[in-house]
């Protein structure tokens, strides 16, 4: 999936007339101050970092600026700021405006009803998961029906909106919508939804566009979202390669198999960090190249879960053990290894061979990965 970051989400967002504030994007304080004095954001504005986490106001990212010198002060104190393991390298100016009440709108997929899913809640400017559930109104969207007029007006009275800020919500749910279905969005979020005289506008803007779909849109292609540096190597060679932060690398193939394989370690109370989806290839050079790019994640130890169907257990093997032939020593790390299913045999004796230990027990292998990164099992 490509997160956009808020900027980005409502250039989008104006593309569509979603109702937006004035402001611009800024880079240093001079630019900040130079777009103050030509106008492109009136004062008092907010001064907003642009970066993928949420909690930005509680954390310090967002700022309120009334004069010249305020706004200089604040775009120097954000720009640089270490957020949530994002560094803050663009700032979001706009006009600070007299909002009535701060409301929650989005649109997103509900996979297990496998359609569309209107969400809105009275209780705007916090995080959605903080809301209690009974606060918000969920309503599935048939995509071939649209959004029609009742869940438009059932999403106004929840929100408690009439008259001309009612139609002014209708008007802002039809653009989310054709938003929603024209750049194959994962999710358009406003929050808050800010109800200003009697009208609706968004004070933010949360697009995730989904990443099969990339083909159709390749205005997206070049968008940095919140991939590290060794995520957008992974991407660009087509490895499902994911860094947290655990200090045991996981390799599996198969993305059930891969999420089952963390659990067992948490389980345990090992901590996951890098994991790596080999999918259905036993390519040697694709799992080689897949084994370099998780030595580089310097994992404390790595843990090779592989069960054999299409897979063949000896090729992966053969693989892990040509790039371990080839890191220096410097960057070696412990393996333990699981293989289950086709030529199970001869892929354990490929391992044990080169010194690699090697089990079928899907709990003693995983006990033993935490012991070898210095957990305790």
């Amino acid at each position: 999936m490509v997160k956009l970051a808020e900027w980005r989400g409502k250039e989008i967002f104006r593309s569509y007339g979603v109702p937006l504030p004035k402001g611009t994007v800024v880079r240093s304080a001079d630019e900040a101050v130079s777009a103050a004095a030509q106008g492109a954001v009136p004062l008092p504005c907010v001064v907003k970092a642009q970066v993928l986490s949420g909690g930005r106001g509680k954390g310090g990212a967002v700022r309120f600026a009334a004069t010249v010198e305020e706004l200089r002060a604040a775009a120097s104190a954000i720009l640089g700021l270490d957020f949530k393991g994002e560094k803050v390298r663009e700032l979001l100016l706009e006009e600070k405006l007299p909002i009535a009440r701060e409301l929650y709108v989005s649109i997103t997929l509900d996979r297990s009803a496998r359609l569309p899913v209107l969400m809105v809640s009275a209780s705007g400017g916090v995080e959605i998961e903080s809301v209690a559930d009974t606060a918000i109104l969920r309503q599935w969207v048939h995509p071939f029906a649209g959004l029609t007029n009742f869940e438009k007006r059932a999403a106004a009275k929840t929100l408690g909106l009439t008259g001309p800020a009612a139609r002014s919500l209708d008007g802002l749910l039809d653009k989310l919508w054709r938003l929603f279905l024209n750049e194959d969005a994962e999710l358009v979020e406003v929050n808050p939804l800010a109800l200003v005289g009697e009208g609706v506008l968004a004070l933010d803007a949360k697009v995730i566009i989904e990443d099969d779909a990339s083909f159709r849109h390749p205005q997206y292609a070049e968008v940095r979202d919140d991939r590290t540096e060794l995520e957008e190597i992974a991407r660009e060679k087509e490895i499902a390669f994911v860094q947290l932060d655990g200090n045991i690398g996981v390799i599996a193939n198969g993305a059930g198999l891969t999420m089952a394989t963390l659990d067992v370690l948490q389980q345990f109370g090992g901590r996951p960090g890098v994991f790596l989806d080999l999918g259905g290839t036993d390519d040697p050079k694709k799992v080689t190249e897949a084994f370099r790019l998780m030595a580089r994640a310097r994992p404390a130890a790595v843990f090779l879960n592989i069960f054999g169907g299409v897979t063949r257990c000896d090729t992966v093997a053969t693989g892990l053990v040509e790039a371990m032939r080839d890191m220096p020593s410097t960057e070696r790390f412990p393996l333990v290894a699981r293989i289950r299913g086709n030529n199970e045999e001869e892929g354990i004796a490929i391992l044990r061979e080169a010194g690699v230990t090697s089990m079928r027990d899907l709990k003693e292998s995983a006990q033993a990965a935490i012991a070898a990164a210095g957990g305790r099992a």
